[in-house]
């Protein structure tokens, strides 16, 4: 989250920088788009990415279904306990 607020820069957005480049960082996180790429976009969508998920385009190594549900269920029951614990330093 922290390079995201570096790179959103919320102080002056005026001096916000693109970390994306097409030859010289395809990977970057940060990008902005002209209202013209917007609008030429099917029906103006905001739904913009250019980044892929490399471990969902591997579809024949996914994990099992059983690992995937007991990996979503370790992160609810974190997430949980996180939030007993915030409670529990509020009272």
């Amino acid at each position: 989250m922290k390079e995201f607020v570096v790179c959103y820069n919320p102080l002056n957005r005026h001096e916000r920088k693109e970390s994306w480049d097409a030859a010289a960082n395809p990977e970057g996180r940060w990008r902005k788009f002209t209202r013209e790429q917007i609008i030429a976009r099917d029906k103006s969508s905001l739904d913009i990415f250019w980044l892929k998920d490399k471990s969902l385009a591997d579809l024949d190594n996914l994990p099992e279904p059983d690992d995937l549900a007991a990996e979503i269920i370790e992160n609810v029951e974190a997430g949980l306990n996180s939030f007993r614990s915030i409670v529990r330093g509020l009272a």
